[in-house]
């Protein structure tokens, strides 16, 4: 239940500080005029994205949604710092993110699933005692507790199916605990009751907690 979900984590409920953005908790996101141009594969010419103005806030759900080839998982890696815009600029609680020291500390910012994740058999610096609890819950609520145990911070299994491996996933980017979340496609290989324990229990249990959600998504009805 949307319930049992908030409850995961609830004694670390907060804004949390924003790494590359002062000492101040995590307050904006800014997208300002950004541009994007690269060579798609077997394709003449360049694909030219933006320019894009948008701003993320903490307990904010934003869905993105357009066709395929539309630019969505560009403006994902733009966000999170995987690209550098050709030009304009990002923004963190009103800074302007510049030098690669601080772009790689605007990365820690975000956890993310995107369509090409790759998942570790470790919990990588997220684990530990306090870990436990959540990461047992967050099993049962997505399905997962008869297929995975975790032990000394190691999954037990990661040989899945490709829709378990991105529940999994799902479940590492929530213990990461970041300001941010981005979630590119999550529920393309999903089955219709996971689709809906995503949109109506982990989304609203994110957004509860103070977290910014971006969720690329061409799931019309939700």
């Amino acid at each position: 239940a949307l319930e049992q979900l908030e409850l995961i984590g609830a004694d670390r409920v907060s804004t949390p500080a924003a790494v590359g953005g002062g000492d101040a908790a995590f307050e904006r996101l800014q997208l300002r005029d950004v541009r994007h141009t690269y060579r798609r594969d077997d394709e003449d010419g360049e694909f030219a994205f933006g320019p894009v103005t948008l701003e993320l806030a903490p307990s904010e759900v934003v869905f993105v949604v357009g066709g395929n080839g539309s630019g969505k998982t560009t403006l994902a890696k733009l966000l999170v710092g995987l690209y550098e815009p050709a030009s304009g600029s990002v923004l963190l609680n009103g800074r302007v993110i510049a030098g690669d020291a601080a772009w790689e500390a605007y990365r820690q910012n975000f956890a993310t699933v995107f369509q090409d994740f790759h998942l570790f058999d470790s919990l990588i610096g997220i684990g530990g005692e306090r870990a436990v609890a959540p990461a047992r819950a967050l099993l049962a609520a997505l399905d997962l507790e008869h297929k995975v145990v975790i032990r000394d911070d190691v999954f037990s299994t990661t040989d899945l199916s490709s829709g378990q491996r991105k529940r999994l996933a799902l479940l590492v980017a929530w213990l990461e605990e970041r300001p941010v979340y981005v979630f590119d496609e999550w529920t393309a290989d999903q089955d219709p009751a996971y689709r809906d324990v995503f949109y109506r229990q982990v989304l609203p249990a994110l957004k509860a907690r103070g977290k910014a959600v971006l969720v690329i998504t061409h799931d019309d009805r939700y």
